[in-house]
């Protein structure tokens, strides 16, 4: 019977998953998101995935994988954008700066 039963979705993160996946994400973002020559190969993307995902999981409710990370870090960036936007009515990409500046400690 349990292989009938639908899938239960994860605990939201909580404010201290989120506060370790912004800090070491901004920590690491020339590793992870640099363009052009001098940028990392897959391999080190992943360890460096691999860590962020260790250090959330010291302080998370469920244990999260790299991709949860990733998405929450996509949504985060996603909703900063608009939150910009809505700021300077500029709607451009938000420097990796300014994003760390506008996640207050309570979202």
């Amino acid at each position: 019977m349990a292989e009938d039963s639908p899938k239960r979705r994860k605990a939201n993160f909580n404010e201290a998953e989120t506060e370790v996946l912004i800090e070491q994400v901004l920590k690491h973002e020339q590793l992870l998101f640099a363009a052009g020559p001098g940028r990392a190969s897959a391999g080190e993307k992943r360890k460096v995935w691999e860590l962020i995902r260790h250090k959330v999981n010291l302080v998370a409710a469920c244990p999260r994988d790299v991709e949860d990370l990733k998405k929450r870090w996509r949504d985060l960036k996603r909703r900063d954008r608009s939150k910009l936007c809505r700021l300077s009515q500029g709607c451009g990409p938000p420097t990796p700066s300014a994003l760390g500046l506008l996640l207050a400690p309570e979202e």
